[in-house]
This record gives structure tokens, C-alpha cells and sequence, in this order.
């Protein structure tokens, strides 16, 4: 999955995700590539940050368009639609920085075989559901009982849920690209 997209197509979802910002604000439009794989359908988030903290992240578990449109799409609904922080204004797009996760198939997984910094998470538990994406792990320093507990608490379950409950867990990898490089 490493090699999925090159570093061409990466680029080319940023700048995606990019000019769905600008444009936003300036009401032009854009011309979306959904040509080869950027026209294929995999799970997708885009997050958004300023000086490193999260400004908004919204995404897909699984893919419904194709990764172009999502892109443009996701980097909208990031900035203007998360309900954990106000819309993100036109004066702040320069210290905006974009990441994009491309999401591989989930799969159950057991919780002693998590690897930290390569799984994503997501959580079913009756009509309450959570996801982490990989890099949420690490970024926290989270080990494998702190992650587990953070899913659940994402979800709307105890923290502890994962020890006892009655879930289905799953794993998934991602693919990570920012415009930091």
C-alpha cells in the first residue's frame, strides 16, 4: 500500500485539497483528475492544522468517490464543517497546513496485536462507533492500552470498554501525505 500512489498523485491530492480552500472563498472552480488512481475508491481524511494543532479533520471509512473528489470535498467539510471548531476563515488559509490519510480495507484485528504507528482503529459497538487513524497513536504517545481507551472514548464508551465489551475491532493502515513533506 506504501507505493499505492505516487509521489506525483499525492502531490496532485493536495493541491486538490489546496484549491478546494482558496476556492471556497473566491467561488471559482476546478477541474478534478479521476484519471488512473485518483479515480479509484479508498477510505480517505483530510486534517487540517494550524501551527502544528488541529484545526479540523473529516473523512470517509470507506471510499464512495473517487480520491480527487474526496480530496476536494474532505478539505471543505474539514475546514467548514467539523462541529469541534469554528469554520476556518480566508485570513487564516496561509497558516493552514493540509494532511491527507488514504485509508487500505479494515480488518479485524485482536487488541494484543495492535502495532502502535501502523494501525488505524475503528470500534463497533451496537449503534456506537469511533475511528483513530494511525499517526494519532504516535502523536499523542499513546501505547496500546492508552489507544484503546482513546477509540473508545471516541466512540462514546468507557475507556476501558475494549477489556470486556461486546465490540467488533478493526485495523486499517494509511497512507500519509502533508504539505510539510
Amino acid at each position: 500500500m506504501n507505493n499505492f500512489l505516487s509521489e506525483e498523485e499525492k502531490r496532485e491530492l493536495l493541491i486538490i485539497a489546496r484549491k478546494s480552500l482558496e476556492y471556497y472563498f473566491s467561488g471559482s472552480s476546478i477541474e478534478l483528475n479521476r484519471s488512473g488512481r485518483l479515480g479509484e475508491q479508498h477510505g480517505m481524511f483530510v486534517t487540517l492544522k494550524k501551527s502544528g494543532v488541529l484545526r479540523g479533520c473529516i473523512g470517509y471509512i470507506r471510499g464512495y468517490k473517487p480520491l480527487s473528489e474526496q480530496a476536494y470535498e474532505l478539505a471543505r467539510k474539514s475546514a467548514f464543517e467539523d462541529p469541534r471548531f469554528p469554520s476556518v476563515q480566508e485570513e487564516e488559509l496561509e497558516d493552514i497546513e493540509i494532511e491527507i490519510s488514504v485509508l487500505t480495507p479494515f480488518e479485524i484485528i485482536a487488541p494484543e496485536d495492535i502495532i502502535i504507528g501502523e494501525h488505524g482503529l475503528y470500534i463497533v459497538s451496537g449503534t456506537n462507533s469511533g475511528l483513530l487513524l494511525p499517526q494519532v497513536a504516535t502523536e499523542w504517545g499513546f501505547d496500546r492500552e492508552k489507544f484503546l481507551d482513546a477509540l473508545c472514548e471516541k466512540a462514546w464508551l468507557p475507556k476501558d470498554f475494549w477489556r470486556n465489551g461486546d465490540y467488533k475491532l478493526y485495523a486499517f493502515k494509511a497512507i500519509i501525505f502533508s504539505e510539510r513533506g
